[in-house]
């Protein structure tokens, strides 16, 4: 059989490279790009094990449950590991984090989620940057759901390892990630002994093949197609302008919040302080004497492809997300949502103002 994505021609280190160029416009950064082959999960394991080990002292920062992995990660190479836990119905400050400091000074490696799409939190990397920036503590990344949901901004930022992945905000393929690199995190990289090496968990083997070669020739044949997708992904948000795209964004996590305070049946936002909610999704926490997964099940009944989910883990019991982030940061995905909680509230015997609630996330929307 024929077939538009069969058959295709290999991708060139070219190209490959262009691709690479365009994420880093992206993510306005002077910084190397390294584009991986695989899910976000492989370039945020992958950064960690290439530059921690014995004698580094993390201090991971928990604000959703990716924090918890990263801290397993690090133990795992032979780091001394500080955890720094806030609820998750908040956000870390830069204050806890220079606290963290100055109760141990020899703290060199600091990782960050930085919005939570799991918990619907987001944190203020900026200020945080500039403390672990004045520690000259080496600064970890994970900003898989916030690129295209709001600025990333490596340099200014001093983020040493910065991750990210196409497939929330930005409205692309899964199967593809990112990372860029700072000099002082390749050379962090170069002295660890424990580094991965011939892995394809191995930023190093990217380094010394890949970007010290001029990017002439691929470690290995890429996924062509997770690769055109990630190219046409970012073409469509080039052309729609990244401001645009994380505007839509912020209106939809006002709107979803908006309009939720005004649906009534019980429901409220997870997240107390709109400051500290993501723009990439809005978590809403059930009302008393229901369940999330229930009332999630109920609302996606009439329509099973709305971005509607519980939260995960124990979390399922008391949380909704609105996941509305790429194609979904809408008005019209916005309204659905609102329309299907307002009937799966009902159901369970819960009284709303749908017409209420679609009226506060039209006036919220900006």
């Amino acid at each position: 059989m024929t077939n538009l994505l069969l058959d295709l021609p290999p991708l060139s280190a070219a190209r490959f490279a262009s691709v690479e160029d365009r994420v880093a416009r992206l993510l306005g950064t002077g910084q190397d790009v390294v584009i991986t082959q695989g899910e976000a999960l492989l370039p945020l394991e992958g950064a960690i094990r290439a530059a921690a080990g014995p004698g580094t002292t993390a201090l991971n920062v928990i604000t959703g449950p990716y924090g918890q992995t990263f801290g397993d990660w690090l133990r795992d190479c032979g780091a001394t590991v500080i955890d720094l836990t806030v609820p998750f119905h908040t956000a870390v400050t830069a204050g806890q984090i220079q606290d963290a400091f100055a109760e141990h000074p020899e703290i060199d490696f600091v990782s960050l989620v930085h919005a939570e799409a799991a918990t619907g939190n987001t944190n203020p990397v900026a200020g945080i940057g500039e403390v672990v920036r004045s520690h000259g503590a080496l600064f970890y990344l994970d900003a898989v759901a916030s690129v295209g949901a709001e600025p990333v901004l490596p340099d200014a930022w001093g983020v040493d390892l910065c991750v990210i992945g196409a497939q929330k905000a930005m409205g692309g393929p899964a199967g593809v990630s990112a990372v860029s690199v700072s000099e002082r995190a390749w050379a962090r990289m170069a002295a660890n002994p424990h580094a991965p090496r011939r892995s394809y968990l191995s930023l190093l083997d990217w380094k010394e093949r890949w970007i010290d070669g001029g990017r002439k020739a691929l470690l290995h044949a890429p996924a062509q197609l997770e690769m055109l997708a990630l190219e046409a992904c970012v073409e469509r948000i080039e052309a729609e302008g990244l401001e645009t795209v994380m505007a839509r964004h912020a209106s939809a996590a006002a709107a979803t919040r908006a309009g939720a305070l005004a649906l009534g049946g019980g429901i409220a936002p997870y997240v107390h302080d709109a400051a500290d909610a993501a723009p990439v999704a809005t978590t809403l926490r059930a009302p008393s004497g229901t369940t999330a997964s229930e009332l999630v099940a109920r609302a996606l009944a009439a329509d099973p492809d709305l971005p509607l989910a519980a939260g995960g883990g124990a979390l399922a019991r008391e949380m909704i997300r609105v996941n509305h982030y790429g194609p979904d940061a809408t008005r019209g995905t916005v309204r659905a949502c609102l329309t299907a909680l307002a009937t799966a509230l009902t159901d369970a015997g819960l009284p709303t103002d749908l017409p209420a609630a679609l009226a506060a996330a039209e006036e919220a929307w900006q």
